[in-house]
């Protein structure tokens, strides 16, 4: 008899999420600029993928008792690495209509759950497209995976034919309990590359479980109101019921280090500028088809890593989830970007991430119905799923081959019907997007947009006054002639605050009074102006 291991409650849940309009399976389209040989990169996949990870040569399996990880017997790589070719002129818009046309189709329940096309005739080179089902691993764990399979020269040496032993492996159940669960699973959660789960570690860092309940507990209960009588976001087009048809499209790469310089001279994250961004791209595209963005905010469902360095090379899920309102409404660039470096700070100090994953654990052993009908509330408050994953900085080698573009996309659940994926790779910083054809038959064209937006507030800041330092409060100043107004709240109204109701009982002021004094600190003598501008901005003048 097989062997087999029972599945957590987090992963069996993510198992059971399937639905025909919404396929919980992690796509990856990863671009070369040569072609690779097919026999090559199988023999990697199988020696670095499916011999170091038994979960990638088992089956899931569904019974009354719960679910389980059972060993396929008649396990067969050829099965999972398949290769093809596209049609017509085999360029990006044919391989994108190969993506969309993949990410429908459902893996084989009878097999373990993933699956590599290698398209061998993509514009001049070749492509891969992967598909993984979202139970075997979160995002952060699969791009582990799937950079694990590359290397760091062309001339690395080829790996030879592997054939994975069935030995057994320590498997450790994740409680079904929505507090057993959330201290259990995050004792070593601490937060990455975006800094958000702050309070999942201080949550999972309690050793005693009783003071962990009273000391936390509260905050917990809170959150979950919060979440459960969070109104739905505006009514949009992003909003109806999903279909079985969807559509890819991704744009040219920007540069990381202009992100970084932006971010910097501004006082906000990269994951702030690539936010605002994105915001600014979704208001663009409603205005180009003639919809109104007056009070319209998108509200995001953002992945938390809650992975701890202990963590590191393991598979599952261990990641929560939080909620971002795009301020769409907002016109003004870098009104904009305030708007979600303020909202993005509220998140980082939010119960929600640890919390998501205990609610996940929670419906994972609950009838699927329930976890259905409950999964489906959460997923009515929101339009789209926004993912941010940091990949390496150096250019890598697959079978020989060398990448030059990398995306990766995470399902949505429920009728979410928007996907976008952020990645960075070799100092570069990809978009992309999946989107239903109900919702954004042409998501082509708002990939674009993206890039746009970034230019606009990039060269947009290029108009303050390069000779001082670039400080945050006296950009917003120099901009704006006063510091940015806090978000709207649900009801579309700006909240008073003592300064607003100060100012609005004190005498009228003429706008050459009103307007700041702004005092520069002095340069710092080994820094010219000239070398805080983006390097190919710099002979515009």
């Amino acid at each position: 008899m097989p062997q087999r291991e029972r599945m957590s409650a987090v992963d069996t849940a993510w198992l059971r999420m399937d639905r025909p309009t919404n396929l919980m399976m992690i796509v990856g389209v990863m671009v070369f600029n040569e072609s690779i040989d097919f026999e090559r990169l199988r023999n990697t996949v199988e020696a670095r993928m499916v011999g170091r990870y038994r979960r990638f040569r088992q089956c899931a399996v569904q019974e009354v008792t719960g679910a389980y990880w059972e060993d396929d017997p008649d396990f067969d790589i050829e099965a999972h690495v398949k290769r093809r070719v596209l049609p017509g002129k085999a360029g990006k818009k044919e391989l994108q209509a190969l993506a969309s046309e993949l990410s429908v189709q459902p893996l084989n329940p009878g097999k373990p759950l993933w699956r590599f096309d290698l398209v061998e005739n993509y514009n001049g080179g070749s492509a891969l497209v992967t598909r993984i089902h979202h139970s075997i691993a979160d995002g952060i764990a699969l791009v582990g995976v799937i950079l694990s399979l590359t290397d760091l020269s062309p001339n690395a040496p080829a790996q030879k034919r592997f054939t994975p032993k069935h030995e057994d492996e320590n498997a450790h159940d994740i409680p079904a309990g929505l507090l057993d669960t959330l201290v259990e699973t995050l004792t070593s959660a601490v937060s990455m590359g975006t800094e958000l789960g702050g309070k999942a570690l201080n949550l999972a860092s309690d050793t005693d479980r009783l003071s962990t309940y009273g000391k936390y507990g509260i905050g917990l209960l809170t959150e979950l109101a919060k979440l459960l009588a969070m109104p739905v976001d505006s009514p949009t087009s992003f909003k109806g019921k999903t279909s079985t048809v969807k559509r890819v499209a991704w744009c040219d790469p920007i540069p990381l280090g202009e992100v970084k310089a932006l971010g910097k001279a501004l006082g906000c994250s990269v994951n702030d500028i690539l936010l605002a961004a994105v915001a600014g791209a979704l208001r663009a595209y409603f205005q180009q088809k003639g919809e109104s963005v007056e009070g319209v905010e998108v509200r995001a469902v953002i992945p938390v890593n809650l992975r701890s360095a202990k963590d590191e090379g393991t598979l599952g899920n261990r990641f929560g989830l939080g909620t971002l309102s795009l301020p769409v409404y907002e016109a003004n660039p870098f009104a904009r970007l305030f708007l979600v470096r303020e909202r993005m700070n509220e998140l980082k100090g939010s119960y929600q991430p640890p919390l998501t994953l205990g609610l996940l654990a929670a419906v994972g052993v609950a009838p699927k119905i329930v976890q259905q009908q409950f999964l489906d509330i959460l997923a009515s408050k929101a339009s789209a799923v926004m993912t941010n994953v940091p990949g390496p900085k150096q250019p890598l080698y697959l079978a020989g081959a060398r990448l030059d573009q990398v995306m990766v996309w995470v399902p949505q659940s429920g009728d979410i019907g928007i996907g976008v994926s952020i990645l960075s790779y070799n100092d570069k910083v990809q978009f992309g997007m999946v989107t239903d054809r109900h919702y954004v038959p042409d998501p082509e064209a708002i990939t674009p947009l993206f890039e746009a937006e970034f230019e606009k507030m990039l060269l947009a800041l290029l108009m303050i006054d390069w000779d001082m330092p670039l400080e945050p409060k006296l950009i917003e100043q120099q901009l704006f002639g006063k510091q940015m107004p806090p978000p709207l709240d649900a009801a579309g109204a700006k909240p008073k605050t003592a300064t607003a109701r100060a100012r609005k009982s004190a005498p009228a002021k003429s706008a050459a009074k009103a307007k700041p004094v702004v005092h520069p600190k002095p340069a710092a003598a080994t820094e010219t102006p000239a070398a805080r501008i983006p390097k190919r901005f710099r002979n515009l003048a």
